[in-house]
């Protein structure tokens, strides 16, 4: 996909939006995971827990999708 801006109507759309949106999309599958499997139970502080999710599923998703 490249980091490169998007020009919607005059105004510059950073491509990092799309993938901070789509980390939250497979964060969120993956925490409905965690619970339908029963391991979300051993998680101490849920919060903590998903925003580290959330780092960790964002690193790789730039990490995998973008170009150096």
């Amino acid at each position: 996909m490249g980091l490169r801006e998007w020009s919607l109507g005059g105004v510059l759309l950073s491509p990092f939006l799309l993938y901070a949106l789509l980390a939250l999309l497979v964060t969120g599958v993956l925490r409905i995971g965690l619970a339908r499997v029963g391991l979300a139970r051993w998680i101490w502080h849920e919060a903590l827990f998903d925003c580290a999710l959330y780092v960790c599923v964002l690193a790789a998703l730039v990490a995998l999708t973008g170009h150096w």
